[in-house]
């Protein structure tokens, strides 16, 4: 792991090139920059008053961080010479390297050239904006920004130097400590950079905004690091791809979808994942105050019915929840709140005591004296411009009363984001009161500050199973091979018996017992094209279906039928680089794509990850014996999910997709009833 602390904390910065140089030295003189700032320039003699030097030679000492804001080819000789004096790192703004590299550029080439000339020292992007340490008042930036200097906060990370100029002009009250830009991460990807940044104690959280995870053991590393330091860390993931899914021939690669494994990758890692820029920025604010949660049981406190139900409606559909009050809690509530007060979580404490300061503060401090992980306020104030406040100031004084007497971590929450302004909210932040915009962003930030309380306390996970790169060409295993692959790892498949032709089907059935099954052979999806009958009673049904069958199959294949199902399930498991190996469990056989009810892991999983993931299933009622019926042998499912696992481990070089549908859980046991392996095409030999 390289050493970034120069390039992200410098002492000297050295720019060059012509008006995007220029802002930067702009920038670093607008911030109160303390260190020396070195333009770099072959004719001008000064720049910003400062005196230009004629070359990396001439200057005085090696850079800490240099921002290099020449074209592409000018940018390699300068990260070479730069890399000569031992500079301690570079910005390379310029595009045209690698992200252009389908328009036939060169760009590919003209990139390993620029890595090659950086060697050892570190370098972001290229086609990046670089970075602002706000901490230091340090901006390798070439553009005005929003930010201010703060003293501790988030540092958020992106590949997009648009979203994170953006980022910097939020007015939420969000302290942020440093913002990176991560370009083509031709050399530094997001985790290494945000392994450095942990080390500074004044970062509180980490977000990331993810196009993709290029290196995937810098990524575990990473995220192990912020669980030792108890730093969350929380993920923006995009890049969804529906050709990702173009060559599939399984249920269980479109199920599994183009993000699963980068989903499934992130929560093994223990780091939540957001959906929108504005959850993304809410919830790395609620971490920068509060910190993780030690939970998500909520009280919600406002003096509007309305604002209480619509609490309740939007908590049912984020994984949060509202308990109710303790009896003895209610009671004391009841005695200060009146009888006129339904007494329930959502809490409407109605306007019976709005302006009564003491009696808002004995309210609010036996509200928040109960069961929850944390107290929100709704609470929107008056636009400044047309109204005044006083009321408002005596709720925020009696709110903050409480929450210092509970000890509670506590929040006020507005509905709309104009209704809380921007010097309210660093305010708020400075009073240990998180400032939140929006019920539904509060509620998804909750939740995922809530997965991040819990994932501090889960051991390490194992680390991934990496899949070969998959070639043009593949090789489909029939069913046969296919079962008897995974018969080789221990996963039970139903006595069977092949036939060549229709006439041949009766005979080859003679050992095997009735109800049969009867499937065409090398048909991906056999029930559209009528390749299977199920339920064959004798040899006379039997024989009928070969015959109706004969003109889509060439071969058949003969089963015993499996009875005394629970229900079906889909296992599966997709190459999915780089994350590895995708393990789909889900409701099975014809209604797969219907239920749309499944679950993913990555490789290795444990028995307990595979159980815990069976919970999370709709069925899984229907595993533990629904309405008196006979629940599912559940050990013998995580035992038939282990034996494909090892194989996909002992196959991770060629393996695409394997696909168990249906597996047919039983009281006792679970059987696969059909199976299909799709691997890469072997390597040729090399010419001796």
């Amino acid at each position: 792991m390289p050493d970034l602390a120069r390039l992200l904390r410098p002492r000297s910065i050295a720019v060059l090139g012509g008006s995007w140089a220029m802002n930067v030295v702009e920038q670093c003189l607008k911030a109160g920059y303390a260190g020396s700032i070195w333009p770099v320039h072959p004719t001008r003699t000064e720049l910003h008053g400062l005196a230009c030097y004629r070359g990396i030679e001439a200057l005085p000492d090696a850079p800490d961080a240099a921002f290099i804001g020449v074209n592409s080819e000018r940018s390699i000789e300068i990260v070479a010479a730069l890399a000569s004096r031992r500079a301690g790192g570079a910005v390379c703004f310029a595009s045209g390297y690698l992200e252009s590299e389908t328009e036939g550029t060169g760009g590919r080439d003209l990139q390993a050239r620029l890595l090659a000339a950086a060697g050892g020292m570190p370098i972001l992007g290229p086609n990046c904006y670089g970075f602002i340490n706000y901490l230091d008042g340090a901006p390798l930036w070439p553009d005005q920004h929003g930010g201010t200097a703060c003293a501790c906060g988030v540092a958020i990370l992106t590949q997009s130097s648009n979203i994170a100029l953006n980022l910097t002009m939020q007015r939420r009250g969000l302290p942020i400590a440093y913002v990176v830009t991560l370009g083509n991460q031709a050399q530094l990807d997001a985790a290494e950079v945000a392994s450095a940044l942990l080390d500074d104690p004044r970062v509180t959280a980490i977000g990331l905004h993810l196009e993709g995870i290029s290196r995937i053991r810098a990524f575990e590393a990473m995220a192990e690091k912020a669980r030792v330091l108890a730093k969350p860390v929380i993920a923006l993931k995009v890049g969804k791809s529906a050709e990702a899914r173009a060559q599939t021939l399984s249920h269980t690669a479109s199920l599994a979808g183009s993000a699963a494994g980068s989903t499934a990758f992130l929560d093994r890692q223990g780091i939540p994942a957001v959906g929108t820029l504005p959850v993304f920025l809410e919830t790395l604010k609620l971490l920068h105050v509060h910190g993780p949660l030690a939970g998500d049981r909520l009280l919600s406190v406002s003096c509007s019915g309305g604002e209480a139900s619509l609490m309740a409606d939007l908590a049912m559909d984020h994984r949060v929840g509202f308990p109710p009050f303790p009896p003895g809690q209610r009671k004391r509530l009841g005695a200060i709140l009146g009888p006129r007060v339904k007494l329930a979580n959502p809490l409407d404490y109605h306007t019976y005591i709005w302006g009564d300061g003491k009696a808002m503060t004995r309210a609010f401090t036996t509200a928040l004296d109960g069961p929850f992980d944390l107290a929100l306020f709704i609470l929107d104030w008056p636009r400044a411009d047309r109204c005044t406040a006083p009321g408002w100031e005596i709720a925020l004084d009696a709110i903050t009363d409480a929450a210092r007497a509970t000890g509670k971590p506590t929040a006020i929450v507005a509905s709309l984001p104009e209704n809380l302004p921007e010097t309210l909210a660093i305010r708020l932040i400075e009073l240990g009161i998180v400032p939140l915009v929006g019920m539904q962003e509060a509620l998804l930030a909750i939740a995922a500050a809530s997965r991040a309380g819990q994932n501090m306390g889960r051991p390490s996970p194992m680390p991934v199973a990496l899949a070969g790169e998959a070639g043009e060409d593949a090789v489909v295993l029939t069913e046969v091979e296919a079962k008897a692959a995974l018969e080789a790892y221990g996963l039970p498949t139903p006595e069977r018996a092949l036939a060549r032709s229709a006439d041949a089907v009766v005979r080859a059935a003679a050992a095997l017992r009735y109800p049969l099954a009867l499937k065409g052979l090398g048909i991906a999806h056999k029930s559209d094209v009528g390749a299977v009958a199920l339920g064959l009673r004798d040899p006379d049904e039997l024989g009928r279906a070969a015959e109706r069958m004969a003109g889509v199959t060439s071969g058949f294949l003969v089963e015993e039928m499996i009875e005394g199902a629970v229900l079906e399930l889909i296992l599966g498991i997709v190459a999915d680089p780089p994350y590895g190996f995708v393990l789909t469990i889900g409701a099975g056989g014809l209604l797969t794509e219907l239920w749309q009810d499944s679950v993913t892991l990555l490789l290795p999983a444990s028995d307990l990850e595979i159980e815990r993931a069976l919970e999370g299933l709709r069925l899984y009622a229907v595993l533990q014996g629904y309405r008196g019926r006979p629940g599912g042998d559940i050990r013998a499912i995580v035992r038939a999910v282990q034996a494909i696992a090892a194989y996909a481990g002992d196959h991770h070089d060629r393996l695409l997709e394997l696909d168990i549908n249906p597996l047919i859980v039983r009281r006792e046991g679970a059987i696969a009833a059909d199976a299909l392996i799709r691997l890469a095409a072997p390597k040729e030999a090399a010419t001796p």
